[in-house]
């Protein structure tokens, strides 16, 4: 399974104006190819009258499913440079259809790929753009005499301290990234002095905005 990865963070749009014609970026996140066809035909209805509706997605953990389609305009001047700008990005799971509305100048080959890889990137600047990190989550059952040291040193750490209860002895519920979940285990071991007791009780992404 990966544990890090790029994606958007949300479905959105944009659009520009390049030579008195209308580009229109529509982006969303999608974890299948069921999923980015059924987004790229609803962009289609919705604008039926468009011009051309060219496209492109990356699905899956080592991107081996990809697609890019022109829609109509000269072969490799759209949906190809939609795909390169999403795989230069490096993101996954991810559509996005380029509506077009003719706006009367022919733009030329190079310039429908420059344009269809602005526009792009212009919808991918809107949708936004996450990291997905995959976490494990674990409880660390101590006794009541180890509470204070490890509640302190949790919280000056780079985990995520995500709850304490309370019962017969603490228990902290602390997410931990996969990669470092071994040196986690080490370190709380070596604070208490063996006497804490760790269990994965689930694996789970978090997202954290891409700086």
């Amino acid at each position: 399974m990966r544990s890090n990865y790029l994606t958007l963070k949300t479905t959105a749009s944009d659009e520009i104006i390049i030579s008195k014609s209308r580009f229109i970026a529509h982006c969303a996140r999608v974890e299948t190819e069921e999923d980015a066809q059924n987004f790229i035909d609803a962009i289609k209805k919705e604008h039926r009258n468009a011009t051309h509706n060219c496209s492109a997605y990356v699905i899956g953990e080592h991107d081996q499913i990809q697609k890019a389609n022109d829609d109509g305009e000269p072969s490799g001047t759209a949906g190809v440079p939609i795909l390169d700008v999403l795989k230069k990005q490096h993101l996954k799971d991810t559509v996005v259809v380029v509506t077009r509305y003719f706006g009367g100048i022919k733009l030329g080959a190079g310039g429908l790929v420059r344009a269809y890889g602005k526009t792009t990137t212009v919808g991918i600047d809107a949708a936004g753009v996450v990291e997905r990190r995959l976490h494990d989550k674990l409880k660390i059952s101590a006794d009541y005499t180890w509470l204070g040291k490890l509640e302190n040193e949790l919280r000056n750490s780079t985990y995520i301290l995500e709850h304490i209860n309370y019962a017969e002895g603490v228990e902290f519920t602390v997410l931990v990234p996969v990669e470092e979940t071994e040196a986690f285990y080490a370190w709380m071991t070596d604070l208490s002095n063996g006497q804490t007791q760790i269990k994965r009780v689930e694996q789970l992404f978090l997202e954290f905005d891409r700086t």
